[in-house]
């Protein structure tokens, strides 16, 4: 039996047509995991955008919400972590799934390691801009006047945005090079401070940062920034031993 994390779906951008064929691909992934999964980690932002109403949530993704239920059902567990993209996400998920659903770091053991696990988003030094508005977006009094916009027009606005913004992001990490210089990523730099509060973390998982990296980090401890399922379709795997980064090829054995 094995541990599985995997990350950063952004279900929903560039197109409807594209994120249905990767939500596709993403359920052939977990079948070829349901048969040696002991538990299943959502690292956060399974999609681009997410705001729960009282009696309403964002329509589409079926597939995927069908899957989890499978796997909850079958009595493996899933923790999703909230991403910067799903912020908005609050009791639908844990209520209509079984995902057991974190905000904040955790620090878990499993099987005999020491984990660190959290999404990413706002952790490490600087990005002063986007903690304040995280702060904005996490005020229950703004959340309570958001969902009073119709969700034709609420959704239909932060989809607008989120596209606009994901594409260009997204479009700067590949032609800049982003965290190339893994040093001065602000995830490295939170792993190794908090490696010594906790020195005896074994490993860091993260999402949120695009680039799937391994790295070493403190005295023995190893960083796994699983990466994405918007180009790269990677994940890590946890096998009681060792923490291992692969790439979902269709028609193999998960690798």
């Amino acid at each position: 039996m094995a541990v599985y994390f995997v990350t950063d779906f952004h279900l929903g951008i560039p197109s409807l047509e594209d994120s249905h064929e990767r939500e596709k691909k993403l359920l052939r992934f977990l079948d070829t995991i349901r048969h040696d999964c002991e538990e299943l980690y959502l690292m956060g932002d399974l999609f681009d955008f997410w705001f729960e109403y009282k009696t309403v949530i964002p329509k589409g993704f079926v597939r995927l919400q069908g899957k989890l239920a499978e796997f909850t059902d079958a009595g493996i567990p899933i923790h999703m972590f909230i991403g910067n993209h799903d912020l908005w996400c609050f009791g639908y998920l844990h209520d209509e799934l079984g995902l057991e659903l974190h905000r904040e770091p955790i620090i878990k053991t499993i099987k005999g390691k020491k984990f660190f696990l959290v999404h990413g988003d706002g952790r490490g030094p600087g990005d002063k801009g986007y903690k304040f508005l995280k702060k904005v977006f996490e005020c229950k009094p703004n959340q309570w006047l958001f969902k009073w916009l119709h969700p034709d027009l609420g959704i239909g606005l932060a989809l607008k945005w989120s596209h606009n913004h994901r594409l260009k992001k997204l479009k700067n990490e590949v032609e800049r090079g982003y965290y190339d210089d893994i040093p001065n990523t602000r995830l490295y730099q939170y792993a190794q401070e908090q490696a010594q509060l906790d020195p005896t973390i074994d490993c860091f998982v993260f999402g949120h940062q695009h680039k799937p990296m391994q790295y070493p980090t403190g005295d023995h401890a190893l960083t796994t920034v699983v990466g994405n399922w918007i180009y790269d379709f990677s994940y890590a795997v946890f096998d009681g031993e060792t923490v291992e980064l692969r790439r979902f090829e269709e028609n193999s054995a998960p690798r």
